[in-house]
């Protein structure tokens, strides 16, 4: 056994270090990690393009920022140093890290502050809670990174630099003190750490493999690798506890969604749904599309939950109440359902979309349901809603991707109105109309019940007939748009004139529109 070791560490000593030029490949070590300005105006380049890519959650944008990151350079030249003893190279590389790592997350601060966007993005959100795995992430790239450094195989560092993603985290980290939150710029931070270490320590180790510390004593190579080894360590176990975690926040949150779904109807979907760990008691709201109104089930959810979970937990449920014999929402389950597993190549205009009917609903981007594949959206707002805006965001979206089908649902409860002038019973709105007839639609309604308001002095009017008069206006439209229609009058009294001296004239000045009928299934 003895004599095999000898054997292979002769071969090894002969055929593989002795055929590395290690005068060359510290030159070019050295050559990437020292600071130049050309290494700064890199960095700045890549920090510009990794925060665009992470503000947009765009992983096509973030990979750029990784293919042109320079910081794998000084993280190598610094591992190369460690096995060497070489304080000055040390240094070198140090400074380079120190500095480009400030000048990137200085820069990408500075993108956040003046950007419109600022929400907490999926791509930004992933670089937040390090755990085990990118900790073996970082090891197997920085050994491949090493080893194509020895080999002289440069291309190779492009495909580790994607691996070990340097940037994003500190992009990340410039985020998180851009917008004042100190848990994502201390998440991303650890994460870029995480990266950092274990590249610089592995390239240590393949450092020695290679002969390029051939010079050190037994004692000196003892102490060198138990102090690497306590590194690793030290690192894995809170990664490895962070790994743990997530990974029993995923399956409560599956098992938790699924309990809401179990308090439904069969024709029922869990359409949003968001689960805030770090609340006590655990908080989580969903949004359930159903049938029909379920009293019962929020109460039984939240004995579900804290059973399932083991701890107290408050689920808050918005019931939206789509159609009364389901058709809607089984058409959409179905339409999602057929095209799951299929797959389409355009990410970033898919995450643009997200992105923009999550703003136009005031939710998170993991509220909007998109099936790519099929080049279909759904997203429903958050109450309370603007409906004329919506209409108008759902309307230029429609222009800019003519071939989605996007579709934006209003709160059910939103109310709908139409403004009249002091003592005119007839010039309707347009604007307001059209909204109004766009939410009906998107709730599938077909009847309505119009009731018209008048303010107790209206020019001279009398309010009684002016408040028909206004009903009748704007059931007649709706009646063009194909509706059916009832008209109501509800004239001034007692309350409402107390009402006026709070609220103003001009807010009885209208004509409300209640969905009254659903319309039958196509």
């Amino acid at each position: 056994m003895a004599d095999s070791r000898g054997r292979l560490a002769r071969w090894w000593a002969r055929d593989v270090v002795g055929n590395v030029d290690h005068a060359a490949v510290f030159a070019a070590i050295e050559a990437d990690a020292v600071w130049t300005w050309r290494f700064a105006f890199m960095v700045v380049l890549s920090a510009g393009i990794a925060v665009l890519g992470l503000l947009q959650s765009s992983p096509a944008v973030v990979i750029g920022a990784m293919l042109i990151s320079p910081l794998m350079g000084p993280i190598i030249g610094l591992g190369f140093s460690l096995a060497a003893f070489d304080g000055v190279r040390v240094r070198r590389s140090v400074t380079a890290l120190a500095i480009g790592s400030g000048f990137a997350i200085a820069f990408t601060a500075l993108v956040v502050l003046v950007s419109p966007l600022q929400t907490v993005t999926a791509e930004i959100l992933a670089r937040t809670r390090p755990t085990l795995f990118d900790l073996l992430v970082a090891i197997f790239s920085a050994l491949a990174g090493s080893y194509a450094t020895i080999r002289g195989k440069g291309a190779t560092i492009v495909g580790v630099a994607i691996a070990t993603a340097l940037m994003p985290p500190l992009a990340t980290v410039g985020f998180g003190i851009a917008t004042g939150s100190a848990a994502i710029a201390g998440g991303a931070l650890a994460l870029f750490f995480t990266n950092l270490l274990a590249i610089a320590l592995c390239a240590a180790i393949m450092a020695r493999l290679f002969g390029f510390a051939g010079f050190l004593s037994p004692a000196q190579s003892r102490r060198q690798m138990i102090g690497i080894i306590s590194v690793f360590v030290v690192m894995a176990v809170p990664l490895a506890l962070s790994l743990r975690q997530i990974a029993w926040e995923s399956l409560a949150a599956r098992q938790l969604r699924g309990a809401i779904a179990a308090a439904f109807d069969s024709n029922a979907h869990v359409s949003q749904f968001e689960i805030d760990f770090a609340r006590e008691p655990l908080g989580a709201s969903a949004v359930v599309l159903t049938p029909r109104f379920e009293a019962g089930a929020p109460a039984a959810i939240n004995a579900a939950a804290r059973r399932l979970l083991g701890r107290d937990a408050v689920v808050t449920i918005e019931q939206i109440i789509i159609n009364q014999d389901g058709s809607f929402l089984q058409r959409e389950r179905e339409a999602l359902a057929e095209a799951s597993a299929a797959r389409s190549n355009s990410f970033a205009e898919a995450a643009a979309i997200t992105a923009a009917l999550a703003s136009l609903a005031g939710r998170d981007p993991g509220a909007v349901i998109i099936d790519a594949a099929r080049r279909r959206a759904m997203v429903t707002a958050r109450a309370p809603a603007d409906v004329g805006r919506l209409a108008a965001g759902h309307t230029a979206l429609a222009i800019r991707y003519p071939d989605w089908q996007l579709l934006v649902i209003p709160p059910v409860a939103t109310p709908l109105t139409i403004g009249f002038a002091a003592g005119d019973d007839a010039r309707v709105a347009d604007a307001e109309l059209d909204a109004a007839v766009w939410a009906l639609r998107r709730w599938e309604i077909a009847g309505v019940r119009v009731v018209g308001h008048a303010a107790s002095r209206d020019d001279g009017a009398d309010p009684r007939a002016l408040a028909l008069a206004r009903g009748e206006s704007v059931a007649a439209k709706l009646r063009e748009r194909g509706l059916a229609v009832s008209v109501a009058s509800d004239p001034p009294g007692p309350v409402q004139r107390r009402a006026e001296a709070e609220q103003g004239l001009a807010a009885f000045r209208r004509v409300d529109i209640e969905p009254v009928a659903a319309k039958p299934p196509s």
